[in-house]
């Protein structure tokens, strides 16, 4: 009898050692290698492929073919996609747990029911537990076919004898393949089940979604090899106790990777956001001090989003630096800029910065408006409610230009606002909003902050 051999693989990022390491070399995270048995290919029942060869062909005798994707009801989910859903795609949705994935795709299902059978595979809840969340949500369609199994062998018996159109798989972590002797959830077990989800999806024509949840460091669960073998990438962001979410694709191989889904969780369910400029602002206190409306950019959106900063005497040797919704280190280079090249002593002062509704600042084009908000709160003098601030600040004190500054314009005027501070440009805007909106351009903070009080 042959020995057994093993490996050691990273929970992480797959990285694979002979040997037992407490620290993982490839991603440096701790206690995340486990023990899987390698397996033999004659005894995992792998074969050799007998077929015949593909046939060879040029690339300009291929004719072109225009796909037509599958709409949704959802406006938000197929302006992530690209337009809507391709045939034959192999798309991953990963999340937080608890996040809304299942909802999504539960919702997700129910539309598509209309263009073809509908089987849903979950390996964490019972067809009954289902049902009630279906009710609940309003999803009743005929169409949509559930079971609740964890074996792919088993599962992919199911496929061929139901020849379904559409494929949901929730959770990819629960499901296993009984030729690995790991258990579900591990590299061997999500890396192998996700191949020959891929291999049924393209050769049967079957569009699959693979439901995956994320670590507590954002990255999704198993290696990161399943984000190239799928066509399409999608994480769902937000924080459980915000109504807001977001979907964000990362990877995309039929559409832009720039757009982004906006939606609110009910409690029927997922709704979009068509406006979300006008819901990110619409609760915000008139003439308060350490309130700044940001015009930011997400994807190809322009959008409104109130930045707040709080300031006040510290009452500890070190002065407290928090940021919600932002980069805690772009804080403090802010603040070190206020301090350098303005005179404002915030060494003694505590400085607290919280984006509205749960929204995270990327861009640095928000910096300007963070710049304001805490010179409004330090200052004690609220901004003009009519006024939208945006652009870059740089380490000598300038600001610095930002990229489609006409759409953020456009939006500002569209929601009623009078005034804009913009970064100076090297060329005229060439819109025709100029006399409709007030247009305040300046080259530094200093300039900024004369200008908004």
């Amino acid at each position: 009898m042959s020995k057994l051999r093993s490996k050691y693989v990273c929970s992480q990022c797959g990285y694979e050692s002979s040997g037992w390491l407490g620290k993982c070399p490839s991603c440096s995270s701790w206690n995340t290698l486990t023990e899987e048995v390698l397996e033999n290919r004659a005894s995992s029942g792998f074969q050799a492929y007998s077929g015949p060869l593909p046939e060879v062909v040029s690339l300009s005798d291929i004719e072109r073919v225009d796909t037509i994707r599958i709409k949704t009801q959802s406006n938000e989910f197929d302006r992530v996609l690209g337009g809507g859903i391709v045939p034959a795609s192999l798309i991953l949705v990963g999340g937080d747990p608890g996040i809304g994935k299942s909802t999504l795709i539960l919702q997700v299902s129910s539309h598509i029911s209309k263009h073809g059978r509908v089987l849903y595979v979950s390996g964490e809840e019972s067809v009954a537990q289902i049902k009630l969340r279906a009710e609940r949500l309003g999803v009743e369609n005929s169409n949509v076919f559930l079971i609740s199994e964890t074996s792919f062998e088993r599962i992919e018996a199911i496929i061929d004898k139901e020849k379904p159109d559409f494929l949901i798989i929730d959770s990819i972590q629960t499901i296993y393949s009984e030729k690995l002797s790991s258990a579900p959830g591990s590299v061997s077990q999500v890396r192998d089940v996700t191949a020959q989800l891929l291999r049924i999806s393209k050769y049967k024509g079957i569009t699959t979604f693979i439901v995956g949840h994320v670590t507590k460091e954002g990255a999704l669960a198993g290696p990161r090899v399943l984000e190239h073998m799928v066509d399409t990438v999608l994480y769902f962001e937000g924080d459980r106790h915000q109504e807001f979410r977001i979907l964000r694709a990362v990877k995309n191989r039929f559409g832009s990777t720039n757009e982004i889904g906006i939606f609110e969780m009910t409690s029927l369910g997922l709704k979009d956001v068509l406006n979300p400029s006008s819901r990110m602002i619409e609760d915000k206190i008139q003439d308060q001090p350490g309130s700044a409306i940001a015009g930011i950019i997400e994807g190809t959106r322009p959008m409104l989003v109130e930045v707040q900063a709080l300031v006040c005497p510290t009452s500890f040797g070190m002065p407290r630096r928090q940021a919600t919704g932002m980069d805690h280190n772009r804080l403090s280079m802010l603040l070190a800029v206020l301090e350098k090249k303005v005179g404002m002593q915030l060494s003694s002062f505590d400085a607290y910065i919280n984006v509205a509704g749960g929204f995270k600042l990327i861009e640095p084009a928000s910096d300007l408006s963070v710049v304001l908000a805490i010179a409004s709160s330090f200052k004690n003098i609220p901004l003009d409610s009519s006024t939208v601030v945006f652009g870059e600040v740089g380490l000598t004190g300038e600001v610095r230009s930002v990229v489609q500054m006409e759409k953020r314009i456009v939006e500002s005027h569209r929601l009623g606002f009078k005034r804009c501070i913009v970064p100076r440009q090297s060329k005229d805007l060439t819109f025709d909003l100029k006399g409709k909106i007030d247009i305040i351009e300046v080259a530094t903070v200093e300039e900024a902050l004369n200008s908004a009080f």
